[in-house]
């Protein structure tokens, strides 16, 4: 394996711990040097660049516009010293790395921990971090490159972001075997509305396909409301009414027969489009882009897919 020296000062590395966690203290205790330490380097780091990079508050640090600045360039210079770092191990056999991912429930409930269980029996030396964020949420993890990856729907396109892949899954009503709609091909929401519902709530890019189309007919039949897909789908599978989901996550639910998918049709299919991103410009990591293309490669299998240019 490459030998991994620091290819940057210890100030840029002090200065990223610190932004990551806000304290002092504790990027020290991460980075197993004294706090002094780390305050000497943010102070030099200060004096170098003739701004002050952090607000020393009562009992916290906050980035100041300067700071917030010098973050993004950090974490693109550490980034870009983790690609080169995995180029040369690769070149030497190894398949070592850190792939860090922010993905929306569904995708993060069944299909990416299959994935990364395959993953890890390949290539056992490559770590992991996945959090499940709301897909308004994604976009500024993976901008700011806390996340490698981020997996979303509904994401609107922006410069910053770079869109790897986009697919289409049927937005469906999920229901218990014995509903009186289980047996459908597919059902319209004005017939769901007529049923229990549990509907998303706005941080969900759901209630954005589907409110505007139930309009008034969803508050007497609304029984629960959540943030939660999971939430969601645990109440449906104890029959308390129609949750509305794709098929993602709910795979296990499905074979046992302990759930029903029955897409939704509104004069056409309702779709979701479910889309794979990272920083725009950024050129991925050894581990990162296989994961990447994994990951690409089984949405393509399950869904309907449209690859950007």
């Amino acid at each position: 394996m490459v030998k991994r020296q620091r290819l940057h000062s210890n100030a840029i590395y002090y200065f990223d711990m610190v932004c990551r966690h806000m304290s002092m203290r504790e990027a020290a205790r991460r980075l197993h040097v004294a706090s002094s330490a780390v305050s000497r380097q943010i102070i030099k780091l200060e004096e170098e660049l003739g701004v002050p990079l952090f607000e020393r508050l009562p009992g916290k640090l906050q980035l100041t516009s300067a700071g917030e600045i010098f973050s993004r360039h950090v974490r693109t210079v550490l980034q870009d010293a983790d690609r080169a770092y995995s180029e040369l191990d690769l070149l030497q056999g190894m398949y070592k790395g850190h792939i860090e991912i922010v993905s929306v429930e569904g995708p993060a409930q069944g299909l990416i921990p299959e994935l990364l269980a395959r993953m890890h029996q390949r290539y056992p030396s490559i770590t992991v971090g996945l959090s499940k964020l709301g897909s308004r949420d994604i976009p500024e993890a993976v901008i700011s490159g806390a996340a490698d990856l981020g997996v979303a729907f509904g994401i609107p396109e922006t410069q910053a972001l770079q869109q790897l892949s986009r697919h289409r899954f049927r937005l469906g009503a999920i229901m218990t075997p014995d509903h009186p709609l289980a047996g459908r091909k597919e059902v319209s929401l004005a017939t769901c509305a007529q049923y229990p519902l549990i509907m998303p709530k706005p941080e969900l890019s759901i209630y954005h396909s589907i409110a505007p189309m139930l309009g008034h007919l969803t508050p007497a039949r609304a029984v629960m409301e959540s943030g939660s897909v999971e939430f969601s789908r645990q109440m449906a599978v104890r029959g308390i009414g129609l949750a509305f989901q794709t098929t993602l996550g709910i795979e296990d639910d499905l074979s046992s027969r302990r759930l029903v998918h029955v897409p939704l049709s509104h004069r056409q299919p309702i779709i979701s489009e479910l889309g794979i991103y990272a920083r725009a410009g950024r050129l991925l990591p050894v581990a990162v882009d296989y994961f990447a293309r994994a990951l690409i490669d089984e949405m393509t299998r399950r869904g309907d897919t449209d690859r950007p240019n």
